[in-house]
């Protein structure tokens, strides 16, 4: 079981610069759900429909909007409360207050392999590490154990690269990233010349760009370009076994959820959202602000903000995709009373000859 940090709930509220109600003396030692929390631990609500068990929750606080502060001291008024106008959000920062996990001490492990003299003194380097030449790794970053850094590539400053980490060559990641153990950056695209005697390999000649603020899950894979980079904007976020195929550029702030998939030469543009299981096409543009609902196919580009479905069937504004998917339930019938119609039909036919 991890170690647990603790806090008063006055450096808490002081830490996410909010304020309280309440004896900011309380120890806290870490976070919970309403329902689950104990006396010493803080929860939040951020959801409306949660609100019936603020009353019967133990936690020992409690964040939440400005809207639920009087209805929660009439029930309790001793309770301990942190006032936020985003409660979800203030819960994430509260979350990096109690996370256990200590960041290294700064040095290089001695089964590591550093061909290059551009890491910085202040960085971590764990066991088995490779940092081929050339490569760079920037102030405060952490390259844990079993990672290689190809040549020429380059971690910037406070990343925080996890174990058994694949970065080839030509690769560039800004600063403040998280990369997740089992990822591949700058694996060949899937690029393949048809001849006589097979397919002929097209070397991928481009790299790969990562800008600042960016977490890819686990197991996700980022291809090379074949010519230009794949290019990855600022603080984007991809869930665990994402494939993005080379060429392909990712606008700054989108979020991909698991097992999102992008064709080569794809342009996915800002603060687009992809759920589960998104499959987009190859050369295609989905203009800033889409919202892909989870195991949609992109097959066609997207020229203006909005949320787009298809759940397996082509793709639509998702009102009438809606529409048409609770219209499915009622198939049967219709076909039934249309056969009905259809032989009344031949019946007067037959009738009237």
């Amino acid at each position: 079981m991890a170690v647990q940090k603790s806090l008063r709930l006055a450096e808490v509220a002081g830490l996410l610069n909010l304020p309280l109600h309440g004896d900011g003396d309380k120890w806290l030692q870490g976070l919970a759900a309403l329902d689950s929390a104990g006396p010493q631990q803080l929860s939040f609500l951020a959801n409306v429909k949660y609100r019936s068990q603020l009353n019967s929750s133990a936690a020992g606080a409690v964040i939440l909007h400005p809207s639920m502060v009087d209805d929660a001291l009439a029930a309790k008024p001793d309770r301990a409360l942190i006032v936020a106008d985003d409660p979800y959000l203030a819960y994430a920062r509260a979350s990096a207050l109690f996370d256990p996990v200590e960041k290294p001490r700064a040095g290089v492990h001695p089964s590591a392999v550093l061909e290059s003299d551009n890491v910085h003194p202040s960085a971590s380097i764990g066991a088995n590490c490779v940092i081929e030449v050339g490569a760079e790794v920037g102030e405060g970053s952490v390259i844990a154990a079993g990672t290689v850094i190809g040549r020429d590539s380059r971690i910037g400053k406070h990343c925080l690269i996890h174990a058994n980490v694949s970065i080839y060559h030509g690769v560039s990641i800004g600063d403040h990233c998280v990369v997740h153990s089992g990822v591949v950056i700058g694996g060949d695209g899937f690029g393949f010349a048809p001849s006589s005697v097979g397919w002929v390999k097209i070397h991928q000649l481009g790299g790969v760009r990562i800008g600042s603020r960016v977490e890819i899950g686990a197991n996700s894979c980022i291809d090379r370009g074949a010519l230009n980079d794949t290019v990855i904007g600022d603080g984007v976020i991809m869930d665990d076994f994402t494939m993005i195929a080379h060429n392909v550029e990712v606008g700054d702030g989108t979020a991909m959820a698991a097992c999102s998939q992008v064709a080569g030469s794809a342009v996915i543009g800002k603060n687009c959202t992809l759920a589960g299981n998104i499959g987009v096409v190859g050369h295609i543009h989905i203009a800033d602000g889409v919202h892909l609902t989870a195991r949609s196919l992109v097959t066609k580009s997207i020229d203006k903000a909005g949320s787009y479905s298809s759940g397996g069937s082509p793709l639509m504004e998702s009102n009438r995709w809606r529409k048409n998917t609770a219209r499915l339930a009622k198939l049967d019938e219709l076909y039934r009373r249309v056969q009905a119609m259809e032989k009344q039909l031949r019946t007067l036919h037959e009738d009237e000859n």
